[in-house]
């Protein structure tokens, strides 16, 4: 109730100073309708929040290679990593540290977060770089966005425009490690009457650096729909293919000392002589499909309407061979008589691991943009429903006969969101920002997990996150503070542990405080800026620095943390034919006071390791981004060449929260290199490009990610870890033809 209070209080307040405006501060209004879905969410010139923008055409010049993380990989305190060392396959990205789940990412203002994970599996969207039209990158809590919250940063990505005239792009690509893409697309550009159509299709494979870090992906997209007077009607098809190899186990720090980079465990077993075998199938398999439905309404120059209404269908599975395991595991009796005779507790399993989920979403907004104010609000509710199950394929001494089910469970998840924000203009250079959101989430667990440990459970979260914040704009020069609260749910992979093993978990939900104080000039040919960050936690949920038998991330509270740090960029163009873009984040990733809990096999229970105030794990405190851009030629035949070198450093990183030295992921360099070029073709403006990228142009070696698992044995460490290697310098030849 007092959430209401306060929107219609700060309505009641907007809208007089609406009618005593004068200066019209934002200037032309009439934005397009086939925008006004994604714009809304998204922050703007003067809103008081830290971001950057990446068009289509950067992101369209990534690497053919490249995930969309892998492409936002220069952005501001950004540090990606791909499991199988290249860039197809599972990608992952943080953003001032903050992982995967905690980063809030949106397709039209629709979540791709998965309501139990939160996480965003990018490898489910493959050449997704290809069907955007621009990606806005928030750090920070940023602006009231659906789904799962932002805890560090979130990504705002909006499907291609409508063009004025009909468009065919043709894209191929071939390169190492038998890597293969081609992307076909098309679009009618708006007809006569307002009807306009698009669409893409999009295949890849690759071998992958690893042993087993094949990818086989394909996508799919396609859009109809009509613009006329005020209206804008849009059904939009988004399809998601991808089967790949496991590779989530990682690299043993032993295999990586001795050279054997591409070694990867999965699925490997022996046979009764002791010789190495690979189960050949061990693979992840999953296939999403996105359907939206939009309509737009402009009421006037200052006013629109914009609703969505999503389906969200997945489906896929995990086929894993697991060598030596005890009957019991999967739910039957032991021992067992196998073919043979002979009594067996043990044998080799083959396993499947299913998922089965739905998502519906209807999202409504109201914009309002007049001369000194610019308000929205909207109300998003989803409803989500996961089902897991498993079953037994296949046992080494029992065959392929009629097997038992193993597990299955499923997930009921829904949210009710409600948000408005205003920004209004003081006067010519001062605005002032307000951002109110209530969220009510509602989660409901059913059955047994794969442990045959049942996990049911039942929650109701209810959050007021509000924001808030002042911009100053004279001449070139951008100021601007902002300070936000924001909340979070726990995803269903925490909660799973915390129901298996309650003897030292307690899982709450976590908050943090966000304050950004930041100045930007905008010069003719030099750029700058400085961002000061302080996002203070309670509760928050950490990584432990292990992962669960899937490769997810095993997280626990902690009490009180903080990431501080500074934000720096700059861009110079001295000349027309050279650029400079660079970045560097200075951070603190501390906790308070941890205590670390590692398995003690020998008394069954935990052993308690006090460190204190320690850094996080898989936290640099120092990154350095840069890109530099020659286009050496003013005129004739080789005009349009274009040469880019893009350099990452990351600061060495911790594998767990420790802050040992033993487990210090070493700080790393890495350059890449692009070469292109344009020819036209005939007289109908037809183009076709010529582009060569070369990644990790100086062979360097290094690794991206590490998990690690500890336990005391009552006389010594046991210690596991899974390292991430990148893959040594690689090429990739690219050919368009666009007309």
């Amino acid at each position: 109730m007092r959430f209401y209070f306060c929107a219609a209080a700060a309505a009641a307040a907007f809208f007089p100073a609406v009618l005593s405006a004068q200066a019209d501060i934002y200037g032309e209004r009439h934005e397009r309708l086939d925008s006004i879905v994604v714009s809304a969410t998204r922050a703007g010139e003067r809103t008081p929040v830290t971001y950057t923008s990446i068009s289509k055409a950067d992101l369209v010049a990534a690497s053919p290679m490249s995930s969309l993380p892998m492409a936002l990989s220069l952005q501001p305190s950004v540090v990606v990593t791909n499991e199988g060392g290249t860039g197809l396959g599972y990608s992952k990205m943080t953003v001032r540290g903050v992982k995967g789940s905690q980063i809030n990412v949106t397709l039209n203002g629709i979540t791709l977060n998965d309501a139990e994970s939160q996480e965003v599996f990018w490898v489910n969207i493959p050449a997704l770089t290809n069907l955007l039209s621009s990606v806005q990158l928030q750090r920070g809590l940023g602006t009231s966005a659906n789904g799962s919250g932002a805890f560090g940063a979130s990504v705002n990505m909006g499907t291609a425009f409508v063009g004025a005239d009909p468009t065919v792009h043709l894209d191929v690509s071939g390169g190492a490690w038998n890597t293969l893409t081609a992307t076909v697309s098309a679009s009618t550009g708006l007809l006569p009457g307002g009807f306009h159509a698009s669409g893409a299709f999009s295949r890849g494979r690759t071998d992958g650096y690893l042993r087993n870090a094949w990818a086989k992906v394909q996508s799919a997209y396609a859009a109809v729909g009509w613009i006329g007077g005020n209206n804008s009607l849009r059904f939009t098809y988004l399809l998601g293919d991808q089967h790949t190899g496991i590779t989530w186990n990682g690299l043993p720090l032993s295999k990586w000392e001795a050279g054997e980079d591409t070694y990867n465990s999965a699925g490997e077993y022996y046979d009764a002589y002791g010789n190495v075998h690979y189960y050949q199938n061990e693979s992840d398999n999953y296939t999403q499909q996105h359907f939206q439905l939009n309509w737009t309404h402009r009421f006037s120059d200052a006013l629109a309407w914009s609703t969505t209404a999503n389906y969200t269908k997945g489906y896929g599975w995990y086929d894993q061979l697991k060598a030596g395991k005890k009957f019991s595991k999967y739910g039957m009796a032991s021992p067992q008589t196998g073919l043979d005779g002979e009594s067996y507790t043990k044998a080799d399993f083959t396993v499947k691991k299913f998922m089965d989920n739905s998502l519906i979403v209807l999202n409504s907004g109201l914009r309002y943009t007049g001369k000194r104010l610019r308000a929205g609000a909207g109300l998003y509710a989803s409803n989500y429903r996961g089902d897991h199950f498993g079953n037994v394929v296949w046992v080494s001494v029992l065959g392929e006969q009629d097997l038992p089910s193993w597990y299955y469970n499923i997930g009921v998840k829904r949210e009710v969101t409600a948000s408005a924000n205003a920004e209004y203009a003081l006067s010519g250079h001062l605005s002032a920002y307000a951002d109110l959101q209530y969220r009510m989430v509602f989660l409901n667990m059913k059955g047994e997990d794969d442990d045959n440990i049942d996990i049911g459970y039942m929650q109701n979260w209810f959050f007021f996150n509000p924001r808030g914040g002042i911009t100053g704009v004279w001449g070139p020069h951008k100021a601007y503070a902002s300070v936000a609260l924001g909340h979070r749910e726990p995803g269903r992979p925490d909660l799973k542990e915390n129901i298996k093993d309650g003897k030292w978990r307690t899982i709450l939900p976590e908050s943090m405080v966000d304050i950004e104080a930041g100045y930007v000039f905008s010069g003719e040919r030099i750029s700058a800026g400085a961002n000061l960050y302080l996002m203070e936690y309670r509760n928050m949920l950490l990584e432990t620095g292990r992962i669960s038998s899937v490769g997810n991330a095993i997280k626990e509270n902690v009490p009180r943390s903080w990431r501080r740090g500074v934000e720096l960029t700059a861009s110079a163009q001295p000349s027309g034919v050279f650029r400079m873009d660079a970045n560097m984040t200075l951070s603190l990733n501390q906790i308070a006071d941890y205590t670390a809990y590692f398995e003690d096999w020998d008394s069954g229970g935990y052993r308690e390791e006090h460190i204190g105030k320690t850094s996080m794990l898989m936290s640099p405190s120092v990154l350095f981004g840069g890109r530099f851009t020659l286009t050496p030629f003013t005129g004739g035949a080789l005009k349009p060449l274009g040469i880019t070198l893009g350099a990452k450093y990351v600061g060495s990183q911790y594998w767990d929260n420790t802050m040992s030295a033993d487990r210090k992921l070493p700080a790393y360099f890495t350059t890449d290199l692009s070469v292109s070029h344009t020819f036209s073709v005939g007289n109908d403006g037809g183009r076709i490009g010529v582009a060569l990228y070369i990644d990790n142009l100086l062979n360097s070696r290094y690794c991206t990610d590490v998990w690690v698992y500890r336990a005391w044995d009552g006389a010594s460490w046991y210690q596991e870890e899974g390292l991430t290697p990148r893959a040594p310098r690689s090429g990739m030849l690219r050919i368009t033809y666009d007309f």
